[in-house]
């Protein structure tokens, strides 16, 4: 085994791993917070528009007075215990507020702000400076839908003129006389009604319980324990004059009040979150992805990664040093070839047949070195051997080779080989 360099200094690995955890923290607020790239402020008539004609004056009012207010893109929440704030849009499906509005009738209470002014984003004037969101303010005009629904399927939407509102003890003129969107029909109990006693904001008379709601309207609520009153059912209220809640109508105090206290009354004295809907208004947004992770059935698979990516972090924080490389199985270069021969001979227990060739090796090398040609190899073992005891190096040459020869294990193979090899030694320069 043997340690391969490391290709990366620590510092380059520390940037990367601090760059990635952080472009990775910011993707998972990304996805919590619904970054798509999609601007609300488009100039609708709904909570997140800023011009004249949407809601976001009235959220920031509720939240200064106290109330848990959000803004909803999913039409999971559509089914949630809240008060639901719907602002649909002129050309808005009918069908579909009142499945939203059925739907919701044991769940909490609903109120819905009808639409009524045609508006262009003033971006969209080039003569005009003006920031994202704005509108200029076109016609009037009365919602053609509310047929649809059976809650208002008796009331008459009409744009007509009107100079002042009254209603919850409190009155006030109209941001714009010219335009006001009321109701003629006996399907709503007034809450806020015109000069010409058309319902501005008002509930539904159906068999419900709501005293909150009867008090504002100055009227006896059905019996809670009357036979045909059914207690589970909540409120929906309805405001057919949106100047009376827009940003437009929280220009006025007075204005303000009025709609602070309709939603109050449309809570029934429950603290209640408050959830303006933007998917009605054609905001709507696939599930949270982050926020489905950690839901049945998606949970098992989320907790498992987790674990996973723990175990992963484990092993990486008990490394040190650069990674293991395994050796190679077969290593190059004559030595590790001699080597592997050897260990071969050794696991074949065949050390016994090492000695006569080796002998024969070293003494062809020591010939060489003496300049003897003699063929036979008794001959020339017999002439080195003279030789040697003639230069004093060794007389015993014969026998040194025979022991070697006749070696049989490994003590005896090393020491004759020791023996022999030293006189090759004397005369190798």
């Amino acid at each position: 085994m043997s340690r391969a360099a490391a290709p990366f200094s620590p510092r380059t690995v520390l940037a990367v791993l601090v760059i990635g955890m952080g472009a990775f923290l910011v993707f998972l607020y990304a996805i919590g917070a619904g970054w798509d790239g999609r601007n609300d402020r488009d100039g609708g008539a709904h909570a997140a528009g800023n011009g004249v004609n949407g809601f976001a004056g009235l959220v920031r009012l509720l939240e200064a007075q106290g109330h848990e207010v959000s803004l909803s893109h999913s039409e999971s929440t559509l089914e949630d215990e809240v008060l639901l704030v719907l602002t649909p849009q002129l050309f808005t499906d009918g069908e579909r507020v009142a499945e939203v509005i059925a739907n919701r009738r044991q769940l909490g209470p609903t109120l819905v702000i009808l639409p009524k002014w045609f508006a262009l984003e003033a971006s969209q004037i080039g003569t005009l400076q003006a920031r994202d969101g704005w509108v200029v303010l076109g016609s009037a005009t009365a919602p053609e839908w509310t047929g649809d629904i059976p809650a208002l399927s008796g009331e008459k939407p009409r744009v007509g003129k009107s100079k002042f509102w009254h209603g919850l003890e409190m009155s006030g003129p109209l941001p714009d006389s010219d335009n006001v969107l009321g109701l003629d029909g006996n399907q709503l109990t007034s809450l806020v009604i015109d000069d010409a006693g058309r319902t501005l904001a008002g509930y539904v008379d159906d068999n419900g319980f709501y005293p909150e709601l009867a008090a504002a309207a100055g009227t006896e609520p059905n019996g809670e324990d009357d036979g045909g009153t059914d207690d589970a059912l909540w409120p929906v209220v309805v405001v057919a004059e949106p100047d009376l809640m827009n940003n437009y109508g929280m220009a006025d105090l007075e204005r303000a009040r009025l709609a602070h206290a309709i939603v109050d009354a449309a809570l029934e004295g429950y603290d209640m979150p408050v959830v303006f809907d933007l998917t009605v208004a054609g905001l709507g947004r696939s599930e949270n992805l982050l926020t489905l992770a950690f839901a049945p059935p998606f949970l098992a698979a989320t907790l498992c990664l987790l674990l996973a990516a723990a175990v992963i972090a484990w092993r990486a924080f008990r490394r040190f040093g650069a990674p293991v490389a395994e050796a190679p199985a077969l290593a190059k270069g004559k030595r590790q070839l001699a080597r592997n021969g050897a260990a071969l001979v050794e696991r074949a227990r065949r050390l016994h047949l090492l000695g006569p060739p080796y002998a024969a090796l070293v003494t062809a090398r020591i010939a060489e070195a003496l300049a003897i040609r003699e063929p036979d190899p008794q001959a020339r073992e017999a002439a080195i051997a003279r030789v040697l005891a003639a230069r004093g190096i060794a007389d015993d040459f014969a026998a040194r080779a025979e022991a070697l020869r006749r070696a049989r294990h490994s003590a005896e193979l090393l020491r004759a080989a020791g023996a022999i090899r030293t006189i090759e030694r004397t005369l190798t320069p």
